[in-house]
């Protein structure tokens, strides 16, 4: 015998699942992707100040948020060459981070901490590789900060623009019962895009890295905010107005 389905109404069900992107949206990295690039670039042959260099690096700006080996592999359309460049990629990269190239943006750790304090399960997810991920998480003490992070490779190997971290977060956490009341934020056009496919119901784009408002906005961004410390506000602002209470809304 099947199971009843649950009718249970959750259009004003809490927004409990946070999936928050980290370079550019929780952790500033100083321009380091451009560094790392330049550096896995150098070890193809691939000269900086060459009109190449610059063509490939315009196609990473463009793309920031993507998974970097769907980059090498749209640049180089070489497998073999893809895979030694990425590898190339994460090797410096992990090199500036243990330099102490990297750290938190101004009030994203509270921001998370507070997230959590009000009962949401907040995901960290990224373009980079896990190892990648891991260094960046240990740089800034970060190990423990949320229950789950969430790297292309942990979701099929698809990173942004498609949908697939936002929705095995959206799985693997069973925070909410319908994803539309997930939350994403990323600084990306990919973050948006990956928010919008997945059907979260905000997709907040933030203005300190990679993208400017307009290209958040045409990306499908639903709200965009000045950094990620505006979100838990923004997040209880949006349920607040969704009460169908005008006393409730009052006390809130």
């Amino acid at each position: 015998m099947t199971s009843p389905i649950d009718t249970t109404d959750i259009s004003r069900a809490p927004y409990n699942l946070v999936v928050l992107d980290m370079a550019g949206t929780t952790v500033a990295d100083g321009g380091l992707v451009e560094q790392a690039f330049s550096a896995a670039a150098q070890r193809l042959g691939v000269r900086p100040g060459s009109d190449e260099h610059a063509r490939q690096l315009a196609y990473v700006r463009a793309t920031m948020g993507e998974s970097k080996i769907s980059v090498f592999r749209h640049l180089l359309d070489d497998e073999e060459r893809a895979q030694y460049a990425n590898t190339a990629f994460e090797e410096a990269y992990g090199e500036l981070v243990d330099g102490g190239r990297i750290a938190p943006l101004p009030g994203a750790r509270a921001a998370v901490e507070r997230l959590t304090a009000e009962g949401r399960t907040v995901v960290l997810t990224t373009g980079f590789a896990r190892t990648t991920q891991d260094a960046i998480l240990a740089a800034l003490g970060w190990q423990d900060l949320v229950p789950l992070t969430l790297c292309p490779a942990d979701a099929g190997g698809r990173g942004r623009p498609f949908p697939d971290m936002v929705l095995a977060a959206f799985l693997r956490t069973g925070a909410v019962a319908d994803v539309r009341r997930t939350v994403v934020a990323g600084d990306t056009s990919y973050d948006m895009l990956s928010g919008v496919r997945s059907g979260a119901g905000i997709v907040a784009g933030v203005l300190t890295g990679a993208h400017d408002k307009e290209q958040l906005a045409r990306h499908g961004a639903t709200h965009v905010l000045g950094s990620v410390a505006e979100l838990p506000d923004l997040i209880a602002g949006a349920e607040a107005d969704e009460r169908p209470d005008p006393v409730a809304r009052a006390e809130a």
